[in-house]
């Protein structure tokens, strides 16, 4: 028998979500609109909470897999540890996306990307109070660019690479469900598929990855000597867009840069 039509490293369909619209995202298209420097955001990131069009959002996401719309169902549940990505997880999950009983494991390799001395700052307010990374970030790009006690995409990808690697350890033949933030997606992809750089920006460039929108892999025995995960789908509103009262959102979170 070949092996390569046996799945012995990959989930056999992994689906990796951005959390439902939160109350940072609000905050930060006040901002911009308002023109200020900082978002007014008196709490941490990480206990930012979804808006309530957020966790409309989210039902509607749970019920859309319920439906039978997602390819299946996940039987493993990993999330970020900031609290938009939980409630998330958790409205999913009791909207019909899983099992009632199945655990939503929290993994902080999942968390966001972290802006450092950037944090909270709108794109005006970085060039009004940080004018050098402004200019580190124009000359290195959102790729390699590291603000003071913040992270690059580069960073992000490391701990992302770790994390597949448990899940090809533990999760291997399951069904996977990862709910996380906007960089997380982008850098799922560049780890997945083998992306270039340029390929991975261009893909940030034409689109913000929408809250709740799905992107779905599937394991396919002819990539590769082991097989792989097969793109099925990128960035797919379809959860939101056929609920009639909930709106499409994707705007960046609160933080300065794609994000969240």
């Amino acid at each position: 028998m070949s092996g390569r039509a046996v799945n012995g490293r990959w989930p056999s369909r992994l689906w990796v979500v951005r959390h439902g619209q939160s109350a940072g995202n609000v905050a930060r298209d006040r901002a911009h609109a308002e023109g200020l420097a900082r978002i007014p955001l008196e709490i941490r990131d990480v206990d930012v909470p979804l808006s309530p069009l957020g966790e409309d959002q989210a039902r509607a996401l749970g019920r859309w897999f319920a439906e039978g719309q997602g390819n299946g169902r996940p039987d493993v549940i990993l999330v970020s540890p900031y609290l938009r990505a939980q409630e998330t997880a958790r409205l999913f999950r009791e909207a019909g996306g899983a099992d009632a009983d199945e655990p939503i494991c929290s993994d902080e390799r999942l968390r966001e990307k972290e802006f450092g001395i950037l944090d909270g700052l709108t794109t005006a307010g970085v060039a009004i109070d940080e004018p050098q990374q402004a200019e580190f970030r124009k000359l290195l790009g959102k790729f390699y660019h590291r603000p003071p006690g913040g992270e690059s995409w580069c960073d992000v990808i490391f701990r992302l690479r770790a994390l597949l690697d448990t899940v090809s350890l533990h999760y291997a033949g399951r069904n996977v469900l990862i709910v996380a933030h906007q960089v997380v997606v982008l850098c799922m992809r560049y780890v997945i598929e083998n992306l270039s750089e340029a390929e991975i920006l261009a893909i940030d460039k034409a689109a913000d990855v929408a809250n709740c929108a799905v992107t779905e892999y599937a394991f396919d025995p002819a990539m590769g000597k082991d097989g792989g995960l097969a793109l099925v789908r990128y960035n797919v509103t379809a959860p939101i867009e056929e609920d009639a009262e909930t709106a499409v959102t994707s705007a960046p979170d609160a933080m300065v840069g794609a994000r969240g």
